[in-house]
């Protein structure tokens, strides 16, 4: 009963924590007697009592590494701070492990140099507006650099650009310039715009008042044409019914008489009348004689 017992506790305390469950995304450095003896990966494993040892436990999934801010110089000798932040993950366990001593000091010291030397190429303007170029250089020369260590450096991108403060209120006031300048253009476009506007509104506006002025004055001629017209055509109507009535001397004489009552009828005040009443009688006589002419 004691032996069982022995052996269960020896069971417990030697053979259980030998036992291994490798998780997902997760891989086990294992040496035997000091050295390296294979990499395991997700799964249960059974390891050697007092002769294997788990040397390192690394995780696969992608790491994101933010740095602090390195001092860089331009070419143009401007001092500035900037940040980067690398993508990268361990692809080779056993080269991560053995490859270098601290990996993530050496990928932040590796990303400051590679920094320095990229922005030491380039001027002020050129670091400003140059950041995909930047980002591209420094993930090739960093995967390179770090594929000896079974690392792969996925994506680098420059976080923070933060030129000197003298700079800053320089590039300040030149941007407010710009955009006054701009300001500026749009104020005297508008002004121009406007102007061509109320020149052209003005333009039609005498055209419309010159056609309407002509347009007036046609329809006025033409109202006194055909009142002209119509007082002719009236005159021609009259004479025709005239002959056609065959009017002779005594019509005409008392026609006379009639138009000598009409103006006695008026508000003249002196009437003359002839002394012989018979040159009523040979004015109507004059007219029968030039209606019979016109037969």
């Amino acid at each position: 009963m004691d032996f069982l017992f022995i052996l269960l506790l020896l069971i417990f305390i030697i053979i259980i924590p030998n036992v291994k469950i490798v998780p997902q995304a997760r891989a086990f450095v294992l040496e035997r007697l000091g050295s390296y003896s294979e990499t395991w990966g997700n799964g249960l494993h059974i390891k050697i009592p007092f002769i294997d040892r788990i040397a390192n436990v690394v995780s696969l999934k992608e790491i994101v590494k933010d740095f602090a801010p390195q001092p860089v110089i331009t070419k143009d000798n401007v001092t500035m701070q900037i940040d980067t932040v690398v993508y990268f993950q361990i692809t080779d366990a056993k080269l991560y492990t053995y490859g270098v001593d601290y990996p993530l000091s050496a990928i932040e010291n590796l990303t400051a140099t590679t920094l320095r030397n990229i922005i030491g190429d380039l001027e002020l303007d050129q670091t400003l507006t140059s950041r995909d170029i930047i980002n591209s250089k420094m993930r090739a020369i960093l995967d390179e650099a770090t594929d000896p260590w079974g690392i792969k450096v996925n994506r680098v991108e420059v976080k923070n650009i933060i030129p000197p403060r003298d700079i800053q209120e320089a590039m300040e006031k030149q941007m407010r310039a710009e955009r006054e300048r701009r300001e500026s253009i749009l104020r005297a476009e508008g002004e121009r715009n406007s102007s061509i506007l109320r020149a052209e509104g003005e333009k039609e506006s005498m055209i419309l008042r010159a056609e309407g002025e002509k347009q007036s004055q046609v329809l006025k001629a033409t109202g006194e044409a055909e009142a002209m017209l119509k007082l002719k055509e009236a005159e021609a109507k009259g004479l025709v019914l005239l002959k056609s009535a065959k009017i002779d001397e005594s019509v005409l004489t008392l026609k006379g008489y009639e138009a000598l009552v009409n103006v006695a009828n008026g508000n003249a005040t002196k009437l003359i009348i002839p002394t012989d009443m018979k040159n009523i009688v040979s004015f109507g006589t004059v007219l029968s004689e030039a209606f019979k002419e016109e037969k």
